[in-house]
C-alpha cells in the first residue's frame, strides 16, 4: 500500500488488521465498526467479497503487479493498489467525480484482501498481463 494514496486514519487501520491477522488471524469484527466509520457503504460489501475469496493478485515475471476483483454482479473489475483505482463505475462516479467515498468496495477489497493474507494469486506471461490491460482499456472506451 503507497502510504500517499489513502488518509492516515485509513492507513493506520489498516496496518492494524494486518498485524493483528498475521498474530493471531481473527475475524474482522473487531475493526468493522471502524472499517464502516471510515469507508461508509464500502465497507460491508467489501469484507463480503473478501469473504468470497474474490480478489486475485495478478503477477508477471517483471512484477508487474494488478488486482482483479469478481464482483457481485459477476462481472470482474480490475484494480491498481499502486496507484488507488478501480475500473467500476461506482469508482468513476463516487470516488473520482463526486468524491463521496475514499475509494469503492473493490480497491478496498483489494486492501483488505493483501491485510488478511486473504488474496488469490495468479502468476501470468507478459503478454497475458498486456491482454488485461488492452481489454480493460477497450472496455473503457
Amino acid at each position: 500500500m503507497d502510504g500517499s494514496t489513502l488518509p492516515a486514519v485509513a492507513e493506520e487501520l489498516l496496518r492494524e488488521i494486518k498485524k493483528a491477522f498475521q498474530e493471531s488471524s481473527h475475524g474482522t469484527d473487531t475493526f468493522s465498526s471502524r472499517l464502516k466509520f471510515i469507508f461508509g457503504p464500502s465497507a460491508v460489501p467489501a469484507l463480503d467479497l473478501v469473504d468470497q475469496r474474490s480478489v486475485t493478485r495478478v503477477v508477471a515475471p517483471s512484477g508487474r503487479t494488478l488486482y482483479q476483483v469478481l464482483g457481485s454482479s459477476g462481472k470482474l473489475y480490475t484494480c491498481y493498489s499502486s496507484c488507488h483505482f478501480c475500473t467500476c463505475p461506482a469508482f468513476g462516479f463516487s470516488v473520482l467525480q463526486k468524491s463521496e467515498s475514499l475509494l469503492c468496495k473493490h480497491i478496498l477489497a483489494v486492501y483488505l484482501s493483501q491485510a488478511m493474507g486473504a488474496c488469490q494469486e495468479l502468476s501470468v506471461s507478459e503478454e497475458q498481463l498486456t491482454n488485461i490491460l488492452l481489454t480493460e482499456e477497450e472496455d473503457e472506451g
